[in-house]
């Protein structure tokens, strides 16, 4: 049997780049396909020689190139694209040459902040917008947590981002785009910056990388009342903040703090979630009770949700898994579910 370079091209329509999230053949990738009687040999162009996700090429390329009656074998090579193929395909992906927020007007922006850490906020932060793409949104996710930057881990995400010329193309992590401070810093090296540097590098995350089509950015917050926070305001004044505290009256209080300076900062107070406000299973009340009902009333917002101290929810993110995919039946999974629907009806 005949094999055609149409059938082939076809076949490579469903080739797609995990990290730009479009077919090989859109972006301009293929360079060259050579058919001797069965025998396949294609070579893509990839924006960097050392590009982590090859083994997603070669895999997706042998199952569907592979499929075609009659082929045999198939061979996949790579080159790099020139400068001015990387400038092509920045201008096919709508990227403007002048540096700005890289945004679209529509894309809405929520900030996961508390008064203090260990209550959970990164957690929330990587949940919720897993929960919100199981509604159908196109979500992206921002580890603006400088001193605490866990989101990579909680999404089990390991390759780094590439750069096309200054354009800088987050990695996926279980369909979530993702950006952290992590992925420039040495592994456990601690963070020694002041306002200017964490300014100028939330700016760089939301000017370089492109983001693309997203209904929903979640920005993970670092605790407190920071520069982050105020920086955060300044760039986006259209950013709208929840609020994660825990049950206790001291948890409650720090956050008070956190949910004014997001307001002082322009930042529509969106709602509060409380967060381990019981032991699944039993009930019981092991931080307290009330925390977050008090928190939203003293705010005037309301309590979008209240999730359970459970293990589960644990176990899935020291695996890199959400826990609406990992455990999807489970009252964590179930609460927090919930509160993306609250979110996602609350959209103005």
């Amino acid at each position: 049997m005949t094999v055609s370079r149409a059938q082939i091209e076809l076949a490579l329509s469903n080739v797609v780049d995990p990290e730009l999230g479009k077919p090989v053949t859109m972006l301009g990738m293929v360079r060259r396909i050579e058919i001797e009687g069965g025998a396949v040999h294609i070579t893509l162009a990839l924006t960097v020689a050392g590009c982590p996700l090859k083994g997603s090429f070669q895999e997706q390329v042998s199952k569907h190139v592979g499929a075609i009656p009659g082929v045999e074998s198939v061979e996949l090579t790579f080159e790099e694209m020139t400068a001015e193929q990387r400038e092509k395909l920045r201008k096919l992906l709508g990227i403007p040459e002048k540096r700005g927020i890289s945004l679209q007007e529509r894309t809405r922006v929520l900030a996961v902040t508390s008064g203090k850490g260990g209550v959970g906020k990164s957690s929330l932060s990587v949940n919720l917008a897993a929960a919100l793409a199981g509604l159908g949104e196109q979500v992206g996710v921002l580890d603006a947590d400088i001193y605490g930057h866990s989101v990579p881990q909680l999404l089990g995400v390991t390759q780094r981002p590439v750069a096309v010329d200054e354009m800088i193309v987050p990695p996926l992590g279980h369909g979530l785009k993702l950006m952290s401070i992590g992925f420039f810093l040495d592994e456990n090296k601690p963070v020694i910056w002041r306002g200017p540097m964490l300014h100028r590098a939330l700016e760089q995350f939301l000017s370089d990388v492109h983001w693309g089509d997203l209904d929903t950015l979640v920005v993970d917050m670092p605790p407190g009342t920071g520069d982050v926070a105020i920086s955060l305001g300044q760039l986006l004044p259209h950013a709208e903040a929840i609020v994660v505290t825990t049950p206790q009256p001291l948890a409650q209080e720090v956050a008070a703090r956190a949910a004014l300076m997001a307001n002082e900062t322009g930042m529509r107070l969106l709602g509060v979630v409380e967060n381990m406000s019981y032991l699944v299973g039993t009930g019981q009340e092991v931080f307290g009770s009330g925390g977050g009902e008090r928190l939203a009333e003293e705010l005037g917002v309301p309590l979008l949700g209240r999730i359970p101290l459970d293990p589960v929810l644990r176990e899935c993110g020291e695996r890199g898994e959400p826990v609406t995919l990992g455990a999807p039946e489970s009252e964590a999974a179930s609460a927090i579910v919930s509160i993306a629907e609250a979110v996602a009806g609350s959209r103005k």
